[in-house]
């Protein structure tokens, strides 16, 4: 309670009015129509069209939906592509309510994956949570957005409720799902609580009744699972909008933290550049689409141009929006002069007492690697460096001098004495 109560305090309702906001944009000159369009090109199916253009032209503040698993609190720009629509709907004025699933996240969303996930504890998606929510009000207006928690209700289901709720769905519509379809057919565990998680989700529609639900295409089942909920218990059945998947540094596999191929909303400024670097040509594009407020004619003009060059303008609104743009000068200097081959000013000190020290433990002790095991994956990999000279012998000691200089890859340098 004492969490929930934490997370509530970030935000106030916003005591406006739909019409109030109806006069702003007026006021302004914005086009509620034309910001309507820019979010269906961002779409990858709307399910329908149709009843998305009722719903908005109804007049009515209406409440657009999001869920999120805290089971996974960090959040990166892949995130941020429905994130940013959230947030355009605010600016139209309509209401948003950010579901956290602190208790499906004790289940875990099977989406995808090929085996059980392990469950959590309730404390877990809790503090997990908090996290979530710090992150996300980088891009969604803290004071415009209503937080719900999945448990308020779900949690106060008996068991009766929860047989009501599954006898709205068949078997046969849970198994076309085709992760579950596949793990059945292969004889991989299928646990009976992960074939209630979309159910679940679904009630969250029913239970805040919401008018629009989005979220990434990896979540299309459950969205519809909504829809046709809010439907069997006598709700106007929610427009669903799926919309990309973010390709990841690997130009191959969603971004993803536990691939490596992703950059953070918490990740520093010049991690932001240093990754918006190593985005493959091919995708470029897409990352400004999908991650920045550019409009098409912005892009094109960027993208007609050095290759180089528009890399580091979609750092420099990376750092637009989640950071000091007037650092932006100075990370693209110490940048080009790392490429170089130059040691940046004002490299930490780290001060070890001992004259020698294997090379993994040095690792461990200077705090870039978190044990052993993992000093050993970066030595192995080229990427540590000694004074200049790359080493490879695990079993390599070093000799402790006041200015030596250890680097591990690009950007990490701690000098020791």
């Amino acid at each position: 309670m004492e969490n929930r109560g934490r997370i509530r305090r970030w935000y106030n309702e916003v005591n406006l009015s739909f019409n109030g906001w109806i006069g702003f944009f007026r006021k302004e000159g914005i086009n509620m129509n034309d910001k309507l369009e820019i979010i269906k090109r961002k779409a990858v199916q709307i399910f329908s069209e149709e009843d998305l253009d009722r719903k908005i032209n109804s007049g009515k503040k209406l409440m657009i939906k999001l869920g999120a698993d805290p089971s996974r609190p960090d959040l990166h720009i892949g995130h941020s592509v429905v994130l940013r629509v959230l947030k355009q709907f605010q600016d139209m004025g309509h209401e948003v309510v950010f579901v956290v699933g602190d208790f499906t996240g004790m289940i875990g969303d099977p989406s995808g994956k090929n085996k059980t996930r392990p469950a959590l504890t309730f404390e877990q998606t809790r503090k997990s949570a908090e996290t979530y929510l710090e992150q996300a009000t980088k891009i969604l207006d803290k004071n415009k957005t209503r937080i719900a928690f999945n448990s308020e209700w779900l949690s106060k289901m008996n068991f009766a409720d929860v047989i009501k709720l599954t006898s709205k769905y068949t078997v046969a519509r849970i198994m076309e799902r085709d992760d579950f379809k596949n793990r059945f057919e292969n004889n991989l565990p299928l646990s009976m609580h992960e074939l209630l998680y979309p159910l679940m989700q679904g009630y969250d529609s029913v239970e805040l009744k919401a008018d629009i639900e989005i979220g990434g295409t990896d979540q299309t089942f459950n969205l519809l699972v909504g829809r046709e909920l809010q439907k069997d218990y006598g709700q106007e059945s929610q427009v669903v909008m799926t919309f990309p998947l973010l390709v990841g540094l690997d130009g191959k596999e969603k971004m993803s933290k536990s691939l490596d191929n992703y950059i953070g909303l918490t990740d520093s400024p010049f991690e932001k550049f240093e990754k918006s670097m190593k985005i493959p040509d091919v995708v470029l594009r897409q990352y400004f689409e999908l991650a920045t407020d550019l409009s098409t004619d912005e892009i094109d003009k960027i993208m007609s141009g050095d290759i180089r060059e528009a890399h580091m303008l979609f750092a420099k609104e990376l750092l637009k929006m989640y950071d000091d743009v007037n650092e932006f000068e100075s990370i693209k200097e110490r940048y080009i002069n790392i490429a170089k081959g130059e040691i940046p000013d004002n490299v930490e000190e780290v001060k070890i007492d001992k004259k020698e020290i294997n090379i993994c433990d040095l690792l461990v002790e200077i705090g870039f690697a978190s044990s052993k095991s993992e000093a050993k994956r970066m030595i192995l990999g080229n990427g540590v460096k000694v004074d200049g000279e790359v080493i490879t012998d695990i079993n390599k000691v070093i000799t402790i001098a006041e200015g030596k200089v250890v680097q591990f890859g690009k950007n990490r340098f701690k000098k020791i004495f």
